[in-house]
């Protein structure tokens, strides 16, 4: 933190001085992270500090950027810097900085030359959220028949403008792909060898149409730095290296994190958000839990007039809501988690309801003689209860048994119906789960009430 307010000053007193050769000088000696925060703590200065970094630092400072600070800098560039900077940006990194862009982008691929703005275009014209917006057409291919010494012959002379060199990829006369083979296997074996030797037909392959979602599972369960593209007859396009990947997988978390949190995903940093934006992504969700919050008000107007005789299930009404809800919020979370990672699928919805009816009917049965034991302790000492405090006691624990019970159903099943109509788990956030389990669960409490204290206390 020091060194960066350092750094913050000499740059501040570089700026002041109007000294822009020594910006540059001292731009280009500093690692790219380390401008990355310049960046961010001079936001009004990145354009500046862009223009300053020769063109393959500014290249790779600009693709680690975020979309909305991306943006804002590309605004203020040179026009020769923007050239330049389309130009060098890598097919992959420059496909989602265009995706992004809501502004026209015909002006900006026509600066690109005729093979790169027609590779531009082709993976433009992916689904949006599909591996094929992810590949870059950069990778190094070669044929089952060749040997080693021709192979590192072909890495030297096109292995520069390959994305990875750590994995080579082999192909047929149709480009069909065979297999791919790491660098190690290669370096280890004798010149002499053929690749033909080498592979194992193990192949791991992504498919364009994929979602980027599936990918990142692949990548999470195979531990490896890039994969294969192909396409429907099996011909290879590209590659989706690990770090694409990282980028989608951390912008595929906080998206649900928001969502679980019960708002919409906000798509850009929070301080960039404007109120407007903040306050509309927000409102949607709060009315939806507002309205059914006045269910909830409707089930307890209804029981009101039964319920007038017997005051203290009034008193004890919010220990029900909250456990409900409680449990349904814990099983909807875990559920959407298993979900993001893989690990369950919309197929195990069975194995799902099993498991929570028996873990929701012993989690109510816990908080079933808690209460059970809360009603006696304070009727042992104040006689709350008065003579009937026995059933008022039976009333709370079945009630929180069916409840918790629910509350585990509901939370676990709807990521699962939100999923098969075709929207993110995630929607069916905690705050939601809660509010849903709130009215059912003063339905059942006010039911179980009615059935054992009819005829005694109302």
């Amino acid at each position: 933190m020091e060194e960066l307010e350092m750094q913050v000053g000499q740059i501040e007193q570089l700026i002041a001085n109007e000294d822009f050769v020594g910006l540059e000088e001292f731009l280009n000696e500093l690692n790219i992270s380390e401008v990355e925060e310049l960046i961010d703590e001079l936001p009004e200065h990145g354009p500046l500090f862009i223009e300053s970094l020769n063109l393959n630092r500014a290249v790779n400072v600009f693709r680690i950027l975020d979309f909305p600070t991306q943006n804002r800098i590309f605004k203020r560039l040179s026009k020769a810097k923007i050239s330049a900077l389309i130009n060098e940006l890598p097919p992959d990194d420059r496909t989602s900085f265009f995706s992004e862009m809501k502004d026209d982008i015909k002006h900006l691929i026509l600066l690109l030359p005729p093979k790169d703005r027609v590779e531009a275009l082709a993976l433009l014209g992916y689904p949006e959220d599909s591996v094929g917006r992810l590949m870059t057409p950069d990778y190094i291919t070669v044929k089952a028949h060749w040997s080693i010494e021709r192979i590192l012959g072909h890495i030297r002379r096109y292995g520069k403008d390959s994305e990875t060199i750590d994995v080579l990829y082999v192909i047929d006369s149709n480009g069909k792909l065979i297999d791919d083979i790491r660098i190690k296997d290669v370096l280890m074996a004798e010149p002499e060898t053929i690749v033909g030797d080498l592979i194992d037909y193990r192949l791991i392959s992504l498919n364009a149409y994929d979602p980027q979602e599936e990918a990142i599972n692949i990548f999470r369960m195979n531990n490896r730095v890039a994969l294969p593209v192909v396409d429907g007859q099996g011909v290879m396009l590209g590659i989706v290296t690990v770090d694409d990947i990282l980028w989608v997988a951390n912008e595929e978390y906080t998206e649900d994190m928001q969502r679980i949190g019960g708002t919409e995903a906000l798509d850009e940093p929070y301080l960039d958000v404007s109120i407007k934006n903040l306050v509309k992504k927000r409102a949607g969700w709060l009315i939806v839990l507002f309205l059914g919050q006045l269910l909830t008000a409707t089930v307890i107007e209804h029981f009101e007039e039964q319920m007038a005789s017997a005051i203290m299930l009034f008193a004890l009404m919010p220990v029900i809501i909250s456990s409900g809800g409680n449990s349904g919020s814990q099983a909807s979370t875990l559920i959407i988690q298993a979900m993001a990672l893989g690990e369950v699928t919309l197929s195990d919805w069975w194995r799902v309801m099993r498991r929570e009816i028996l873990s929701g009917l012993l989690l109510g049965l816990i908080l079933g003689a808690l209460g059970f034991l809360r009603i006696m302790a304070w009727q042992s000492f104040a006689h709350t209860y008065g003579e009937y405090w026995v059933l008022i006691a039976f009333v709370i624990s079945l009630s929180l048994i069916g409840v918790v019970l629910w509350g585990s159903l509901m939370g676990s099943m709807l990521p699962f119906v939100m999923k098969r109509l075709g929207a993110d788990p995630a929607s069916s956030s905690a705050p939601f789960v809660s509010t849903l389990v709130d009215v059912t669960g003063l339905l059942i409490y006010f039911t179980v009430a009615t059935l054992i204290l009819k005829g005694v206390l109302l």
